[in-house]
């Protein structure tokens, strides 16, 4: 029984060779082509397995999947000869192998494709102004970028799906000449700003003052209309009250002076004793 084992495996071996040879899958993200002595026979293939003659036939496969091709950032100039640095993207896919494959050479079309979409990037920039480009025009520049890149690759076998600006940047030297007038010019603004505060707050701080001097003023002649008016008041009262004693008036005013002057008990007067201030000490003087 041994002896049939290693001849059995020996064919199982060889059947599994020949069957790896003849058969072959096409994976669903693929696109594969099949070739009879270097010639394509044929390009359509769907995913699954499929048959192919040994040594005759022999494939090609490329990624079917929706790939992208991110340039490097290159220099443009607009319409008013402004240079511009320009950073994109493609979004691509191959629509027909065979003549994805004779366009390529079998490689990629990474380099012919970037070349195109130089050129047509260049082509728009050149057509518009700075403004435009960075912000009005960039919707309309990849809408027509699309269009015009696929008819340019179409023979090669070549759908673009999407072409995408990712950044519109002023050359390194411009931006900092730029942010150096931008820096500049919002200090001067910030200094006249400042200028017309200060002006402002003196001539607040100066109608304040004024306001406070005419306030005071005002409320000094009012105190000196009110003051002379209690004098003329007081003195009203004081002659009337005189008129209706003058003698008792004038001892009041008299004992008023006294205690004034002699509240202390230390305060020393040298005058005659007949002076008339001591007239209400003197023998016999007095109020009725």
């Amino acid at each position: 029984m041994q002896k049939f084992i290693y001849p059995v495996l020996f064919l199982l071996a060889m059947s599994l060779m020949l069957v790896n040879m003849i058969v072959f899958t096409v994976d669903e993200r693929e696109l594969v082509i099949k070739f009879k002595f270097g010639e394509i026979v044929r390009a359509d293939y769907q995913p699954g397995i499929h048959l192919k003659i040994p040594f005759v036939n022999n494939l090609v496969s490329y990624d079917g999947r929706i790939q992208t091709m991110d340039t490097d950032p290159v220099r443009y100039q607009t319409g008013e000869l402004k240079n511009v640095v320009v950073d994109s993207f493609v979004k691509w896919r191959i629509s027909d192998v065979a003549r994805y494959h004779v366009a390529s050479g079998g490689g990629n079309m990474d380099d012919r494709l970037s070349q195109i979409l130089n050129e047509l990037l260049r082509g728009q920039f050149g057509k518009r102004t700075l403004n435009a480009v960075v912000s009005g025009d960039r919707a309309e520049i990849m809408d027509i970028l699309r269009v015009a890149a696929n008819e340019q690759v179409h023979d090669f076998g070549i759908e673009v799906i999407d072409v995408r600006i990712k950044r519109v940047d002023l050359p390194p030297e411009v931006s900092r000449s730029v942010y150096a007038r931008m820096s500049a010019e919002r200090t001067r603004v910030a200094k006249e700003l400042r200028s017309q505060g200060a002006e402002a707050s003196e001539r607040i701080r100066a109608d304040a003052d004024r306001e406070r001097k005419v306030i005071l003023a005002n409320a000094y002649t009012e105190a000196e209309r009110v003051r002379g008016e209690g004098d003329a008041e007081a003195t009203r009262i004081y002659a009337e009250s005189y008129g209706q004693d003058e003698e008792f008036y004038s001892f009041y005013r008299s004992l008023a002076a006294y205690r004034s002057i002699l509240q202390e008990g230390r305060d020393l007067i040298v005058m005659e004793p007949d002076s008339e201030f001591f007239r209400y000490f003197k023998q016999g003087a007095g109020v009725d």
